[in-house]
């Protein structure tokens, strides 16, 4: 057994497991049930304590699954509050897949209609892939949060609003002429929820003894305790979370445990509300389960494959929204052998990778956007020593500082071609947060077995959502097997002599036997030795290339979801997975033939890849770009590969996508 997925079975925050609930390594028998929070924190002065959740007077009604968003200034709490929403439902059974949006800025101007941060969720009784393409409830907690967000909300959908702060001066930020709350113009198309919550918060902490500007921060938690109520979700996952973060300030923790309650317990008691929602547990296979984000999935699977390798691993990175957390996730472990290093640049984060990896590290870097522009120079040394090494570009929107918290995928061409000379690398795209755990142990096996760097595209959409992950047992990863050359005593050790798939071999320094030189200059064929003979420079050139085309070796023939053959083939890599697959389901479901299959292999492409894309009449590419794969496409396979593009920092709606399938169908060609 793996230590660390032996210790994430153990001690995931909150874990779902066959018909129990897991936390803290303690199983409940039923929902809800936790162990008791300790006395300095039970003692919290609230009216109703947590088992009067389970008496309900209001009636429920049950639905297959809603939209929530959460909106507010960066300074509101919102991604908190939906984190917390999300492992409630994580844990009270639900599928779940979340997208978080907020600004650059650590703290943008309060009430501006740039800085509005928000959380969405999409928790379901079925699997979902998305997080939604249209809100059912919005929880607004100030005038521009409800104007930037008003268009997503459905017609007939709920909004919630803090009106303490529908205040003149608000509003006049907001762009209102007119107070909406009051004038009319949404009790048409939604139901609309006013409550004083800033006001009814202050009034539940009043005995605290904390100043004012300490309570309205607990205001997020009184919304939060509201929401729960309303979709019937438990409250221990939060309470526990209390606990552990704020459990050395008991004061906080117990001005937030009120909070909670209150909002909860005013869902249950005002007249506002006549009925409350439960969405029912989704059927999921048998096993431990935790949410992830895309982020986490890629540390984890670092770590895994470094154990299941049996070497250290290092990763050296520059922070750079949105790859940090890979760095903070790791950093984490260190007791797994885990070594991070935060470098002054990018240029000292991929070199010191290197470096590593010479030394017989599994090594690893991680950037985004920008980020891998100024790497590109070392993942070319990279190349020219032919040592393994795995590059994460978390994308972002560009160019430059761009977008920082938003999502693209404009960096496709950049990893295939952005280096100097023929500088050939693997490419891999995961498709989804609990998919990046996968990839990044693939990428680890591609890297060894061929002695050549790897670049992982993931993207800020999937490195920020989150969604349930089956922790897997050790027993089932294989082990990565890494070769370990021998010396011979009657012949010179060969640091470039290769085996079948073109890898040379992986000889640590100051081993007796080994002794050879590596570097950025061109080096002769077998001995190692730097050369400027054109022919063999020539050489060399093609048994890189040829090598990282042997990686089809590792590759699966790609799987066409639908019809084999037929009129129309919707393409699709990273994360654009969930509104293709949402897309295409919908329209079979209605009786149109289409078919649709999903990349991670990007270079290069699978095997059967041209014999696949032969068989439709029209292709169809979706891409948060303006057409790089399927430029790709038309150039290698010489197919009808038609675009469809959004550049808008925003993942695409499965909606958007299904509407430009059907546009093509039913274009006459």
């Amino acid at each position: 057994m793996i230590p660390f997925l032996k210790r994430l079975k153990r001690s995931p925050p909150y874990c779902l497991e066959g018909s129990g609930y897991k936390t803290k390594g303690r199983t409940s028998k039923r929902l809800g049930e936790c162990s008791p929070l300790p006395s300095r924190l039970r003692q919290s002065q609230v009216t109703l304590t947590p088992t009067d959740i389970n008496r309900r007077s209001k009636p429920i009604q049950e639905i297959e699954g809603a939209v929530v968003r959460f909106a507010g200034d960066s300074g509101d709490g919102m991604q908190l509050t939906g984190n917390q929403f999300t492992t409630a439902s994580a844990i009270f059974g639900n599928d779940v897949s979340t997208f978080p949006d907020y600004p650059a800025e650590i703290r943008a101007p309060t009430s501006s209609l740039t800085g509005v941060s928000g959380f969405q969720i999409n928790f379901s009784s079925r699997s979902i892939h998305t997080p939604g393409d249209h809100v059912d409830t919005l929880i607004a907690m100030n005038p521009v949060a409800l104007r930037t967000n008003l268009g997503d909300l459905v017609r007939g959908g709920l909004i919630i609003t803090n009106s303490d702060n529908f205040n003149d001066i608000n509003l006049a930020k907001a762009g209102y002429a007119e107070n909406p709350l009051e004038d009319g113009s949404l009790d048409k198309n939604y139901r609309v929820v006013k409550i004083p919550l800033s006001r009814l918060n202050r009034e539940t902490l009043a005995d605290t003894g904390l100043g004012v500007r300490v309570i309205d921060r607990c205001k997020n938690f009184f919304a939060l305790g509201l929401t729960y109520w309303l979709y019937d979700r438990p409250l221990d996952p939060t309470l526990h979370w209390i606990h552990n973060k704020l459990g050395r300030s008991p004061a906080i923790a117990k001005a937030n445990i009120r909070s909670l309650h209150a909002g909860y317990h005013f869902g249950e008691t005002t007249e506002l509300f006549t009925t409350s929602y439960r969405v029912v547990k989704a059927t999921i296979p048998p096993g431990k389960y935790r949410t992830i984000t895309g982020n986490d999935g890629l540390a984890m699977g670092l770590i895994t494959a470094a154990q299941k390798a049996n070497r250290k691993l290092f990763y050296g990175s520059y922070p750079i929204t949105p790859a940090s957390d890979i760095l903070h996730a790791l950093a984490r472990y260190k007791n797994f052998g885990v070594y991070t290093f935060q470098a002054e640049d990018e240029i000292a984060a991929v070199t010191a990778a290197i470096g590593a990896s010479f030394a017989g590290a599994l090594a690893a870097t991680g950037t985004s956007g920008p980020g891998l522009t100024l790497k590109n120079e070392g993942i070319g040394l990279a190349v020219m020593t032919e040592l393994p090494l795995v590059i994460i570009d978390v994308q972002r929107g560009g160019p430059s500082t761009g977008l920082p918290t938003k999502t693209e995928q404009a960096d496709l061409l950049q990893s295939l071609f952005g280096r100097s000379g023929e500088c050939p690398i693997p490419v891999i795209a995961p498709c989804s947060p609990a998919d990046c755990f996968n990839t990044a142990i693939e990428a680890f096996r591609i890297s060894i077995r061929f002695m050549v760097p790897v670049l992982v595209l993931s993207d800020g959409y999937l490195a920020n959502a989150a969604e349930p992950w089956c922790i897997p047992d050790a027993k089932d990863i294989p082990a990565i097997d890494i070769p370990v050359p021998e010396a011979s005593p009657d012949q010179p050790f060969l640091p470039y002599a290769r085996n079948n798939d073109l890898a040379r071999p992986w000889a640590l320094p100051g081993t007796p036997g080994f002794e050879h030189r590596v570097g950025g200059l061109e080096k002769e064929n077998l001995t190692g030795v730097v050369s400027y003979d054109a022919d063999n420079h020539h050489a060399m050139v093609q048994l890189r290339a040829r090598k990282v085309a042997n990686v089809t070796r590792m590759i699966e023939p790609v799987a066409v979801t639908g019809p084999s053959s037929g009129e129309l083939l919707v393409v699709g890599w990273g994360g654009t997975f969930g509104a293709i697959t949402v897309a295409c389901d919908r329209l079979r479901a209605s009786g149109r033939q289409v078919s649709n299959l999903h990349l991670r292999h990007l270079n290069p492409l699978p095997p059967n890849l041209g014999d696949v894309l032969e068989r439709f009449k029209r292709i169809l590419v979706p891409e948060v770009n303006l057409g790089q794969l399927v430029l790709l496409l038309r150039a290698k396979f010489l197919v009808d590969a038609v675009g469809f593009n959004r550049v808008r920092g925003k993942p695409f709606l499965s909606t958007e996508v299904e509407e430009e399938i059907v546009r093509l169908l039913q274009e006459k060609k």
